[in-house]
């Protein structure tokens, strides 16, 4: 079977348009938000995506709006290229690829469509190319202010040392709700603090979305999947095993009887401090 081609759109109002759309056709829309640099974690939500909706969306969009001014925004891995490579091979296909320009410009609302000088689309940071953006709690970033906030959740765990990163996760998955109007929307488990937030957030503005979350995939050494591992040398990604294995210890562990929480986070601490690791905080 020939590999299905996605339509690729980059403005919000053709997205919102296309939506609309196939919603007046009866047909479930299933949107995967990602920031790009796909690999096989990501691949897997889309394959749970078909399970709940008719079509898929799958957006790329690098988020400057969860980045903090010291954070990695201008070194987060790119590659449309390949990313395109593997949607187009994914069992079931994706009907849509939403790469929108930098969705924080409001002065290019008007011109959204327009091509840049060489004749391509201009997508900006969206597209996964973080030259020259800045992040948007910088003053001199294109003036949003208005944030969505999940107050208590997002304290604590990866929010206590990225203090800005939730709301802005919690605020672009707003925007893309918007624009895209899905159905169903799918987040890995990985982030598990983050796919809380969002049914949370989901829960209490009254969005009328399902919010479907997918088991870790990791590599066959025990590695989590992340965008980010291509940064790793050789020795780091070694180091890095100790997280799952520490997790792993501790969760046999506990199926053995300890259930002094205090103990197991103390193993799985000591375990990745010799490791070489640094600990934000273990839960």
């Amino acid at each position: 079977m020939a590999a299905k081609e996605p339509l690729v759109i980059t403005a919000k109002d053709e997205m919102r348009k296309w939506s609309r759309k196939m919603r007046s056709q009866g047909k479930s829309i299933g949107l995967v938000p990602t920031m790009g640099y796909l690999h096989q974690g990501h691949l897997s939500l889309i394959q749970e995506a078909h399970k709940h909706s008719h079509l898929i969306v799958v957006s790329i969009y690098v988020n400057p709006g969860q980045f903090s001014p010291s954070e990695d925004l201008s070194t987060y891995p790119s590659d449309l290229h390949g990313d395109m490579l593997k949607l187009n091979s994914v069992p079931g296909g994706v009907d849509v690829v939403f790469c929108p320009k930098n969705l924080y410009d409001y002065n290019n609302d008007s011109d959204e469509k327009q091509k840049n000088k060489n004749g391509n689309e201009n997508l900006g940071a969206g597209g996964g190319d973080g030259n020259g953006v800045v992040s948007c709690v910088e003053e001199k970033g294109s003036g949003h202010e208005t944030w969505v906030r999940v107050e208590r959740l997002e304290k604590g765990l990866c929010g206590k040392s990225r203090p800005v990163f939730f709301r802005g996760v919690a605020t672009i998955v707003t925007k893309l709700f918007h624009i895209v109007e899905p159905d169903v929307a799918v987040f890995g488990k990985k982030d598990y603090q983050q796919w809380r937030i969002i049914q949370r957030m989901v829960r209490d503005l009254d969005f009328a979305i399902e919010i479907v979350g997918s088991e870790i995939t990791r590599d066959s050494d025990g590695l989590a999947l992340s965008s980010r591992n291509v940064h790793l040398s050789p020795e780091e990604r070694q180091k890095a095993l100790s997280i799952s294995r520490s997790l792993s210890k501790a969760k046999a562990a506990a199926k053995e009887g300890q259930v002094k929480c205090r103990e197991l986070k103390d193993s799985a601490i000591l375990k990745i401090t010799q490791a070489g690791g640094r600990i934000d905080y273990a839960e």
